[in-house]
Order: C-alpha cells, then sequence, then structure tokens
C-alpha cells in the first residue's frame, strides 16, 4: 500500500470520528447559566479543542490499525463487505 492511499484512508477515518468526538463533553453556556453577552446560548462554554484532536486521532489510529491488520493478514477488504442495497433481478 502506497503512502498516499495510508494518508488517504486515515485521514477519512480521521475525519469520520472528529464529527463522533466533537460533542462528547459539550456543555453550553445555557446548560452553565452564564451567557456572555453578544453569543448564542448555545455556544460552547469552554472549548477544547486540544482534547478534541488528540482524541480523534487516538481513537484514528486504533481504527487504522484494526483495518490494516484485517487488510494485510486477515485478507479482508471493501468487496468482502456484503451489499447493502438488495439486487431487483
Amino acid at each position: 500500500m502506497s503512502l498516499l492511499t495510508v494518508a488517504a484512508i486515515y485521514f477519512i477515518i480521521w475525519w469520520t470520528v472528529l464529527f463522533i468526538v466533537l460533542p462528547l463533553g459539550y456543555r453550553s453556556q445555557q446548560d452553565d447559566g452564564e451567557v456572555t453577552n453578544g453569543t448564542v446560548e448555545s455556544a460552547p462554554t469552554k472549548f477544547r479543542g486540544g482534547r478534541v484532536v488528540l482524541m480523534t486521532t487516538v481513537i484514528s489510529a486504533v481504527l487504522y490499525a484494526a483495518y490494516h491488520f484485517m487488510s494485510s493478514y486477515l485478507g479482508f477488504g471493501i468487496a468482502d463487505i456484503p451489499n447493502i442495497v438488495p439486487s431487483f433481478e
């Protein structure tokens, strides 16, 4: 597998995991009862971007390692995933 392919697969996994991790630990200003003037109530009280990026990177690395192990050593690939859409023959 080329380095560009590895980077592309990891980026897709990372971007997907980002949207899973982003709402974890989210507290809005409305939840805390401290709304800052000029902001909406649903704005986060404290945005911890470093924590989100770190968690996303670690989870993505684990998922990529599992994908790499399954595709390289066990022989599973994209073609082995069953078809979700039935054929209408």
